[in-house]
């Protein structure tokens, strides 16, 4: 849904987008690879507002960080 703008189930064009984001505690779209919410990588949400189908993005800049915290299992 990303890229297409399309819901890849229903075939819906009304995507929301609900842009990751860093709360106190670590708290929001995220996924945290440290102690501090310094080291969090935002998920980004695509959200079908037909069927609900959902779909979680990163950043390629982010996957970067996250290869570089070992928290990548090959």
């Amino acid at each position: 849904m990303k890229n297409t703008k399309v819901c890849p189930k229903c075939s819906s064009t009304d995507i929301a987008v609900v842009d990751g984001n860093v709360g106190p505690y670590g708290t929001g779209n995220n996924i945290m690879l440290g102690g501090s919410v310094f080291s969090a990588v935002k998920v980004n949400r695509y959200i079908c507002g037909k069927c609900g189908f959902s779909e979680e993005w990163i950043n390629q800049e982010d996957l970067i960080k996250i290869a570089k915290s070992n928290k990548w299992h090959r």
